[in-house]
């Protein structure tokens, strides 16, 4: 059996994939340092859902102490590395960016130095939709330049794209990034609109409705985006031989195996259709709070998923009333069951 490095396992699409690669058969070593983002008692539950799985070793230290990374990759030998531990959240990074830079930049030379180091032969890592920053162009692609960032969450996302890219390059290190669209379904994350709108709406209190409810976005159940980590896992990217220097392609490289994937659900859902859906869920109405668009957030965002489809077959299943009654019901049996 292979042994699969994955980061972040206490979080949201950490659990959900080592779940999925143990049901494969794969040996997983998960590593998380369970910050207090938030609730520690949530993460703490999906690893009790991992625990005593057969293959499943997991691991608590933060992945900014260097030492640490290089004792891991020193005792244990792994075949795949899936690196999707990060501080997250556009908005933290307006009041917490040190945090973004420990976790989301010295962490991530970490893992790229014991990588290297120990010729890992594919590195996986969660990059997010945030990168296309003021881009206008919809629907957004890898192939587009992503050169304004919005927040520093963003501009550290696209920096480990730059990172990766660069010891691809050097050390012929395999890496595919990953730009994740909003993510939702059952254990997500607190933070995130379905998990907040679902709880305001259960106590009766009223939900912050951005830009007085005229955004979209593209939605991604949290299955589809575990489908699609499992069928990459596999597929070392090449150089491009029919790179264009003239017109460069940001999502391949000439001389570097590397690769970005946007994983998203292809089908942007307005923010008033998301709640009218989530109210039929959950049988209740919602109080709405209108406010002006946030710093750091963009109106829309919409997934061209077409290099995915070409490459492994990749096609979300999930609506949006199928991703939304599979949370409700979650939360209901998490939070509500007594």
């Amino acid at each position: 059996m292979r042994q699969i490095l994955v980061t972040g396992t206490a979080g949201f699409i950490g659990f959900h994939l080592a779940k999925a690669l143990l049901a494969a058969g794969e040996q997983v070593v998960g590593v998380d340092n369970l910050n207090p983002y938030y609730n520690v008692q949530l993460k703490r539950d999906r690893l009790q859902q991992l625990d005593g799985l057969p293959g499943f070793t997991q691991l608590e230290f933060d992945l900014s102490n260097r030492q640490a990374v290089a004792r891991l990759f020193a005792e244990r030998r792994f075949d795949r590395v899936v690196h999707l531990a990060a501080q997250a959240g556009v908005r933290y990074s307006l009041t917490n960016p040190q945090a973004y830079v420990d976790s989301n930049l010295v962490a991530f030379v970490n893992l790229l130095e014991g990588c290297r180091n120990s010729e890992v032969g594919h590195l996986l890592y969660a990059s997010s939709s945030s990168v296309y920053g003021a881009n206008k162009q919809q629907p957004f692609s890898t192939h587009h330049n992503v050169d304004h960032p919005l927040s520093l969450y963003a501009a550290t996302k696209k920096a480990n794209e730059l990172m990766a890219h660069t010891y691809s390059h050097l050390y012929q290190l395999p890496t595919t990034g990953l730009r994740f669209f909003t993510v939702y379904g059952p254990w997500g994350r607190p933070d995130m609109a379905a998990y907040l709108f679902t709880k305001a709406i259960f106590e009766e209190r009223p939900i912050d409705v951005f830009n007085h409810g005229d955004m979209r976005r593209d939605f991604t159940y949290i299955d589809d985006i575990t489908q699609a980590l499992v069928g990459l896992i596999d597929v070392l990217a090449e150089p491009t031989s029919d790179f264009d220097a003239s017109h460069p392609d940001p999502s391949s490289s000439p001389t570097a195996p590397y690769r970005l994937y946007n994983i998203g659900n292809n089908q942007p859902e307005s923010l008033e259709h998301f709640i009218e859906v989530l109210e039929t869920c959950i049988g209740r109405k919602a109080l709405k709070n209108y406010l002006d668009l946030q710093p750091g957030d963009v109106v829309e965002t919409y997934a061209d998923i077409s290099d995915l489809e070409r490459h492994i077959g990749f096609r979300p299943t999930t609506s949006i009333e199928q991703g939304l009654a599979h949370f409700v019901n979650w939360y209901r049996a998490y939070h509500l069951t007594v």
